[in-house]
C-alpha cells in the first residue's frame, strides 16, 4: 500500500503550498508508461523520507489547471516545493538514485 497520497485542485494549495514540511509532487497520468515505472520508486522514496518529506500524486488528466499552472509539459514530472515554493523539478524517468540525492539535498540532517 502506498503512503503516497494523491492531491487535486481542491487540496492542493494546502496540501502543498502551505505544507510545513518540503513536499514532492508526482505530475503523472494513468496512461503514461514512465509514470507508472516511477511509482514503485517514488513510494520507496516516501519510506525513506518519512516523517520529513511529504509527498502527494497530482492526476494531470483530471486537475489540469494545476497543471498549466505548473507549466508542466511532459510527465512524469516531479517538483518538490518547500515553503510553498518551487525549489527543484525533475522531468522524465530517473534513476532512483537521482531522485534520492535531491532528496537528501533537501533535508540533509534526515537521511
Amino acid at each position: 500500500m502506498s503512503n503516497v497520497k494523491e492531491t487535486n485542485e481542491q487540496t492542493f494549495e494546502a496540501e502543498v503550498l502551505k505544507s510545513e514540511k518540503p513536499v514532492v509532487v508526482d505530475f503523472w497520468a494513468p496512461w503514461c508508461g514512465p509514470c507508472r515505472m516511477m511509482g514503485p520508486m517514488i513510494d520507496e522514496a516516501a519510506k525513506k523520507f518519512e516523517g520529513s518529506v511529504e509527498f502527494r500524486k497530482l492526476n494531470t488528466d483530471e486537475n489540469g489547471g494545476i497543471a498549466m499552472s505548473f507549466n508542466i509539459m511532459a510527465i512524469p514530472t516531479l517538483i518538490v516545493f518547500n515553503g510553498g515554493k518551487e525549489v527543484d523539478r525533475i522531468i522524465g524517468l530517473v534513476p532512483p538514485a537521482e531522485l534520492e540525492s535531491k532528496l537528501k539535498a533537501l533535508t540533509p540532517a534526515s537521511a
